[in-house]
């Protein structure tokens, strides 16, 4: 909370003997590294507070789409939907998007995975901002994340400026979600001791792309090979309690791993005195309830360089993957109509799925980010010619099925906030943890109050 970043896409950097300030590259702003030279403007000369959220240009978090992307998502039949979603251009310069899926489980799981939305890529921001000002005081050049590989014996000096940008955003994510789950731990509004969310996040910096996850949302390339086939190529991990890494940590720290009886298939986390909560993830924020047995909430980071074979990136909440293997799912978006229409067709395709392969459980909700890495998008009368609606993304209208919250946890009626619609009783009912069906992220609460068993 009280988080504040610059949302200037340039940067002015002093120079000649006059010190007037002059324009320069976006560049020099993308990791901040901007030599020695002093800034006449500072990183919060153009800040903008939490709450302020929906006005910034280019950040849609709504069923809708972008330069680049399109984005969105579909309650499922467990009440209201608790994944959320953006996309996040120019996010620190013009050659740098930001993009997150987050779902939420628990009985606050929609407003935890709402908050991590809005709060993550600020908490990113600030650590990379925090990063430029080491490297400034140390006399650090500014290094260009988006350069192209050099000749010759500038090389090696391209490969270092490379691996310090990988070190930064590394650096950053680290920093970044450890943040978050500190802030989720003494929010004063949000329990979050059986509820939480995962999130699967991206940066696309010129041809780098920087990944931090956690939980078992996926993010997947579509990819042209050698014989121009479209292939699927899976950047992240689902980070399952089954995993030999994940559960050799949870069994350390005293928690227990097995699967239900009546879904042998999904391992969940266990209290180690009691069959709660039942968490289908090893690593999420919140669910403070299990984290002295072993959830982290520390994410797994990778970076990859693309190649103009990389055609698009997915990002989804296992509501999605649960029913559509990666392959399907490239195929789906790369015969969409539209592309502006490739998100809504993912979803649309895993719910007739859901309603094939389990159709006696409940429908989990989905989120979908589909960003293009050709940079174009069609013009808005292409994609109203498919009849599809899609929303402006400078307004940030958000349609919603319930009450959504602020970035504070308050309760904000939808009214407020965009187009509104009318909430079924049995949705307003909802309990957030009804029944036992195979996408349940928690099985059940602890019957306890963070007490320990008698010695």
């Amino acid at each position: 909370m009280g988080c504040c970043v610059s949302t200037s896409s340039r940067s002015t950097c002093s120079s000649g003997s006059h010190g007037k300030a002059q324009s320069v590259s976006p560049t020099c702003f993308e990791i901040g590294f901007c030599g020695t030279k002093k800034t006449n403007r500072t990183f919060s000369d153009h800040v903008i507070a939490v709450q302020n959220l929906p006005s910034v240009p280019n950040r849609v978090f709504a069923n809708g789409k972008s330069r680049t992307s399109c984005i969105f998502t579909q309650q499922g039949r467990k009440g209201v939907n608790q994944d959320a979603m953006i996309v996040w251009e120019d996010f620190m310069s013009e050659d740098v998007t930001f993009c997150g899926v987050f779902d939420g489980h628990g009985p606050q799981g929609h407003l935890v995975a709402r908050k991590v939305r809005d709060a993550l890529p600020l908490k990113l921001l600030s650590s990379m901002h925090s990063y430029r000002s080491r490297q400034n005081k140390s006399g650090g050049s500014c290094l260009k994340g988006n350069s192209n590989k050099m000749d010759g014996g500038d090389s090696d000096k391209d490969g270092v400026a490379e691996n310090r940008l990988n070190c930064s955003w590394r650096e950053a994510f680290m920093k970044s979600y450890k943040a978050m789950d500190k802030e989720l731990r003494s929010h004063p509004k949000l329990d979050c001791f059986c509820s939480g969310s995962t999130a699967v996040t991206i940066v696309k910096q010129g041809p780098n792309l920087f990944m931090g996850y956690i939980g078992d949302s996926r993010a997947i390339m579509g990819s042209k090979d050698s014989n121009g086939s479209m292939v699927a190529i899976q950047l992240t991990v689902d980070l399952k309690p089954d995993l030999p890494r994940e559960a050799e940590r949870i069994k350390k720290c005293k928690g227990r791993v097995f699967a239900l009886q009546d879904e042998p298939e999904v391992s969940r986390v266990w209290l180690p005195f009691d069959d709660a909560p039942g968490l289908a993830m090893a690593r999420a924020f919140g669910d403070f309830c299990l984290k002295e047995y072993g959830v982290i909430s520390i994410p797994e980071f990778s970076h990859r360089l693309l190649t103009d074979r990389d055609q698009f990136i997915v990002l989804a909440s296992d509501g999605v993957w649960d029913v559509l293997s990666n392959e399907e799912v490239i195929e789906i978006v790369s015969s969409a109509p539209t592309q502006s229409s490739a998100a809504r067709s993912l979803v649309d395709s895993a719910a007739r799925e859901w309603k094939l392969k389990y159709s006696t459980s409940k429908m989990d909700d989905c989120a979908v980010v589909c960003l293009f890495l050709d940079g174009k998008m069609e013009s808005e009368s292409d994609h109203e010619e498919q009849g599809v609606f899609f929303c402006n993304p400078s307004k940030n209208f958000t349609v919603r099925t319930s009450e959504e919250s602020d970035s504070y946890g308050r309760m904000v009626p939808a009214e407020l906030e965009g187009n509104a619609l009318t909430v079924s009783t049995e949705d307003q009912n909802w309990s957030g943890l009804e029944g036992v069906t195979r996408v349940n992220s928690l099985v059940q609460l602890p019957r306890f109050s963070e007490e320990r068993p008698n010695p």
